[in-house]
Order: C-alpha cells, then structure tokens, then sequence
C-alpha cells in the first residue's frame, strides 16, 4: 500500500541534502507549525500598519535590494524545481500518477526531503515581497497578500502530517516561481519584458491552481480506497485554498490581459 512504503529512486545527491534530517526537522514542524499563524498576524499588522505609515510620505526607490531580493528567491526556486522535478518525474516514470500522489516519499526521500523543508521554510521570508509594495507605494491587491498568509499556513499544517499530494504542490510552486521571480528581477534591473512573459507568468498560475485541484481530487478518490495516505479536512482545506487561487489569478488575468485590451482595442 502506498501509505506503507518509501519510494528512492537512485539521484545523485550533494553533501548538504545527504546529510540533511528529514526526521527531525519533521518533528520540529509538528512541535512548531502553530508559529505560522504568530508569523501571518505580525505580517498583516505589519502590511497596514506599514501602509498607513506611507501615506503621507514619498515612496521608495529600493530597486537594488528589490533587484537582490528577486534574483536570490529565482536562483533558490529554480534549484528547487530542478531538484524536486528530477525526484517527482523519476517516481512518475517508474512508479506511475498514483505513486506520485499517494506515496509519501518526497518527505523523506533523497535529495527531496531537503527541497521539501526548504520550500516550508521558505514561505516565512517570501513575506517580504509585501515590503517592496507597500514602501514603493504600489497597489496591494488582496491576491498578494491572502495568497502569502494562506501558503505559508498550508504549507506547515500539511508539512507535519506528511499528507498525500505533497510532492506535486510543492514541485509545482518551484516552478512557477523559478518563472515569477526571474520575471520581477529582470523588471527590477529595468529591462523592457515583453508582454507575452507577463501572460505566460499569470497563465502558468492558473495551471498550478487547476492541477492543484485535480492532484486534490485524485488524493480524495484514491483515499476512499484506502491506499493514500491523505485526510479528509487537509483534502477539504487545499481544495478551498486552490478553487480560491484560481478564481482569483483567473479575475486577476481578466482585468489585467482581456479587459485592457479590449477597450484599447
């Protein structure tokens, strides 16, 4: 049964990821998960306090700690891509979609078990994009920051209980990451995007939500059948979160690649 086995495909692994506890970073994440809702309070009062704050002083520059900022979480989330990628297509092609879902293997498995910590850990810090926005006195959309507090409460709540789906969720956000954060940097050093980059951003998003609800479904379907080691209120909690996300970056692509258009047209 899938809930019962560890899947290790043969990767090469650098020093820093074999010497890495899954173990006991697992146990401090269920000793600690909690800490995410004292983060996503403090990360709100911050974000309107701090909006309050500008309003009555001139915006920021900061283009070379936001050229920094974008480039180091690009570079971080294509090695993640690139690592996880390689461990979730070998499971795929030797173990198939259901062993990629069900089996619980990315946690604690080569290479994967440092990049899955890596990617909990790392939804802390993303934070700070909302500090760029709001000390430039950019628009805060409510997309940016109810998808940050609800990343990083996800992410460690499922994070402890090691439940199904977690390997593509994970691998999935590398990606599009690797893709939105190389984005923003090159907008940083002031190099002219084409507009086609901006839809494929936005576009790829609304994938990741959709396959996040298919990878939901799936989970659902294979634990009524008693061999996937998911629960049903993390099933139910991704599923809202995901349906949310993707109503969201789908308004969000209207109002910002259709609409315009349309009326410039």
């Amino acid at each position: 049964m899938c809930n019962e086995s560890r899947f290790d495909p043969v990767l090469t692994e650098f020093g820093f990821e074999r010497r890495f506890d899954d173990r006991r970073a697992i146990a401090w994440m269920q000793a600690n998960w909690s800490a995410a809702f004292a983060f996503s309070a403090l990360y709100a009062a911050l974000v309107f306090g701090g909006r309050h704050y500008m309003k009555l002083r001139p915006r920021m520059n900061l283009r070379q700690p936001l050229v920094l900022w974008s480039l180091s979480l690009a570079l971080f989330s294509i090695v993640g891509a690139v690592r996880t990628g390689r461990y979730m297509f070998h499971v795929l092609s030797v173990g198939g979609l259901r062993r990629s879902v069900c089996d619980r293997s990315f946690y604690n498995g080569p290479v994967s078990r440092f990049w899955a910590y890596a990617f909990v850990l790392s939804k802390a810090p993303e934070l700070g994009d909302t500090a760029f926005v709001v000390l430039r006195k950019q628009k805060l959309l409510f997309l940016h920051w109810y998808h940050h507090i609800t990343v990083l409460l996800y992410s460690w709540y499922s994070y402890k209980d090691m439940v199904a789906g977690g390997g593509w969720f994970m691998t999935m956000n590398y990606g599009v990451h690797a893709l939105m954060y190389s984005y923003y940097a090159a907008r940083a050093v002031g190099l002219r995007v084409p507009r086609p980059l901006a839809v494929l951003v936005t576009s790829a998003q609304i994938c990741q939500m959709g396959m996040g609800l298919a990878v939901s479904a799936l989970a659902y379907r294979w634990m009524r059948r008693g061999d996937c080691p998911a629960r049903l209120d993390n099933i139910a909690w991704a599923a809202l979160m995901y349906l949310s996300y993707l109503l969201l970056f789908s308004n969000f692509f209207y109002r910002t690649y259709l609409r315009r258009h349309g009326k410039a047209d």
